[in-house]
């Protein structure tokens, strides 16, 4: 995708946007039904295949375009999930349906508070990055290759840094997860498997988003981190040599 093309895939994820917070709000009012949970789900899966194309390209970008394309995505995954949930227990009459209907539900709501900011915030950084984007692509023979390279430079730093600011919280608010994280990774490696994908670290442990602890304690030197086949691989350093 060309710049033209990354705006006008992240206007249309706006617009979306727009229009499912102003489906949600009915849904909270108690006034709708499963007619809006459905309207809901049709948004939330356009909005989920349209993220997942921004992270495809912007992870050819690297730094925060592709960190905060990455968050949203992550966060499109996770609503269209819970509307399956829902979608799943609506309309049914039975009272343990009924009562799993209303939890599901309450735990989207709760969800929601966090995920209108922050795609909201993603939106508005993903805006920034690709106009950023544009003006580079318009300029770039008129730049010294030097500063291109500084800004290069510049922006990984920015998403390292992001990273380890998201590690450091994770690792204040919930450090059991971060234990449970490094000591699955520890255990596949036992198991004979010395590149390890996040999956199958968040699969052992429990833990969602382990992929973003692997991250952290690469920065801090507990793990290393390659590619293989377009996927991040991590090995312990308590782990010799391949």
């Amino acid at each position: 995708m060309n710049a033209e093309e990354l705006r006008t895939v992240l206007n249309r994820l706006e617009e979306l946007h727009s229009s499912f917070e102003e489906a949600f709000s009915e849904l909270v009012s108690g006034g709708a039904g499963i007619e809006t949970i459905k309207v809901l789900h049709e948004l939330s899966s356009e909005k989920l295949e349209l993220s997942t194309r921004l992270y495809k390209e912007l992870t050819k970008v690297g730094g925060r375009a592709e960190e905060a394309s990455k968050d949203l995505y992550r966060n499109e995954h996770q609503m269209k999930f819970r509307l399956e949930e829902l979608l799943s227990l609506a309309g049914r009459e039975d009272f343990t349906s009924k009562a799993r209907f209303k939890s599901s539900l309450e735990r989207l709501i709760q969800f929601h508070r966090l995920y209108d900011y922050a795609v909201r915030k993603d939106l508005g950084e993903l805006s920034a990055e690709i106009e950023g984007l544009a003006f580079l692509g318009e300029n770039q023979k008129k730049v010294p290759v030097s500063i291109l390279e500084e800004i290069r430079k510049t922006r990984e730093i920015e998403g390292r840094l992001e990273r380890l600011i998201s590690f450091v919280r994770r690792l204040y608010s919930h450090p059991a997860d971060v234990y449970r994280a490094e000591e699955a990774l520890k255990a596949w490696h036992s198991r004979g498997l010395l590149w390890v994908e996040a999956r199958n670290v968040e699969k052992l442990s429990g833990v969602r988003d382990a992929g973003e602890i692997l991250e952290g304690l690469t920065l801090i030197g507990v793990v290393e981190k390659k590619m293989r086949g377009g996927e991040s691989v991590y090995r312990h350093r308590a782990y010799g040599e391949d």
